[in-house]
């Protein structure tokens, strides 16, 4: 069921990467072409659209500018749109979850990218997330991308969301240590 906030056919403008499902109530992709992106990955897209960033997407996209990469994008462990987390299915669809792995692995692409681990405690909002973020850490693995979170992690040892609080430094993110804790 499509929400009304969205719209059906997004308009994507030159540079600009936008990939949905048909009546846009999941969204796969949205970022900017470049040979050096930033990719970072969050729980689940939320009204974003090319030209129209929300507050997590203009935080993104400075730090790719902060860091050195002449482009980002964004992905999530699960494509559903949702204001809120909470909203978000209480049980994944296989057919939104394969499409999700399909973009990724079509965009890493084999690849050794820079992912930014960026979903903060919402990742516990659904029992699924875990399983869902360990299938897209095996697809990233085969490629030996490196891992980075923004700053220290939370008190519960989450990866910062990017749209909380000043610019923070990358630190180098343990991936497999975070999934066996999580």
């Amino acid at each position: 069921m499509s929400d009304p906030e969205y719209s059906n056919a997004v308009a994507v403008p030159a540079g600009w990467i936008y990939e949905s499902n048909d009546d846009d109530s999941a969204r796969f992709v949205l970022g900017t072409v470049g040979t050096n992106p930033l990719i970072c990955f969050g729980v689940n897209p939320s009204t974003a659209i090319p030209g129209v960033l929300d507050q997590t997407m203009r935080r993104v996209r400075g730090y790719a500018e902060q860091n050195g990469f002449d482009s980002w994008m964004m992905f999530n462990v699960y494509p559903q749109r949702s204001t809120d987390p909470q909203g978000i299915h209480d049980v994944y669809m296989p057919e939104l979850k394969t499409e999700n792995e399909r973009h990724i692995s079509e965009f890493i692409g084999g690849r050794k990218l820079t992912l930014l681990a960026a979903w903060g405690e919402p990742i516990r909002t659904r029992p699924y997330l875990r399983d869902l973020l360990s299938d897209i850490v095996s697809i990233t693995a085969a490629a030996s991308c490196d891992w980075v979170s923004i700053g220290d992690l939370t008190r519960t040892h989450h990866p910062r969301h990017p749209s909380r609080g000043s610019y923070l430094p990358f630190q180098s993110f343990d991936m497999e240590a975070y999934l066996r804790r999580l």
